[in-house]
């Protein structure tokens, strides 16, 4: 008894799979792509090298705060546009944007939390909003929440994330704002406050020449960009090629600059125990 073969036709995909790109994200520092799913789960550190991507404030309260326990204050503060500021895209447009953008109102935001048992006001500037620069709004809120400190006789944490320095949409309101921050810690320091400043990528500009690096504890996340002026600025104007590693956290941490270099998986167990020196038994 004979039986006919079947002939089977190859299998053949109908197409290419898409590859949805917004899944996936490639490493500044060792280039690799890494799965957003799995990047968001370790806090935006990458797998491979450690290399640190930023984080927004919520996911910084997410990071440092106990669950539920961050109470914001002054939230519905917004900046207005007190040059009406024109150009390719007016001042007004440019915050309606990043508003939508990001679900924040301002770059700056502040609140009462719990990081670990220990109660703290807890500030955070946030680059992904007009880079973190600081405007009246910032400033203003940069002022209460250390008044708050004050008040509330609890430590104050400042996250520093602002790579766009003073606002040039908003002027000389915007540089009174260096003057203004810097004299509020003035007070924090007379209240015998304890003011933990903590720099990120980036903390450039009148935000690295005001508040920033007036903390009594000043921390730092590893590599991240900190200074004034930006280093090809700085080249063209001394004339010289700056040395390796120049404005980094760890050439800072070599100079004197910054108190330690923290990673962000141990950045919170460092804070709690920062804390645990300033409360009571």
């Amino acid at each position: 008894m004979f039986f006919r073969r079947r002939k089977y036709s190859p299998i053949t995909p109908k197409g290419t799979p898409e590859v949805k790109k917004e899944l996936w994200k490639k490493c500044e520092e060792c280039e690799k792509l890494i799965y957003e799913g799995r990047l968001k789960e370790n806090w935006k550190l990458c797998p491979s090298c450690g290399y640190h991507f930023r984080l927004t404030a919520k996911e910084w309260i997410s990071l440092l705060c106990e669950q539920g326990s961050f109470q914001e204050r002054d939230e519905n503060i917004v900046s207005v546009d007190p040059l009406h500021f024109a150009g390719p895209k007016t001042y007004r447009k440019k915050l309606e944007e990043d508003r939508k953008r990001t679900g924040l109102k301002e770059a700056y935001n502040y609140g009462v939390a719990h990081i670990g048992t220990y109660p703290a006001v807890i500030g955070i500037l946030d680059s992904s909003f007009i880079m973190g620069s600081m405007g009246s709004v910032v400033g203003e809120k940069f002022v209460r929440s250390c008044e708050t400190a004050i008040a509330e006789e609890l430590p104050f944490l400042s996250i520093c994330g602002g790579g766009g320095g003073a606002r040039m949409h908003e002027g000389m309101f915007s540089l009174m704002q260096m003057v203004k921050t810097s004299q509020v810690v003035g007070k924090l320091r007379t209240a015998k406050t304890p003011y933990l400043s903590i720099l990120t990528d980036p903390t450039m500009g009148g935000i690295a020449a005001s508040f920033a690096f007036l903390g009594d504890i000043v921390l730092a996340e590893p590599r991240a960009r900190i200074g004034f002026a930006g280093p090809r600025v700085i080249e063209q104007t001394i004339k010289q090629k700056l040395p390796p590693g120049f404005q980094r956290s760890e050439f800072l941490f070599d100079h004197g600059m910054i108190d330690e270099v923290v990673p962000r998986d141990q950045l919170k167990a460092k804070i709690c125990k920062i804390l645990s020196l300033f409360s009571s038994p």
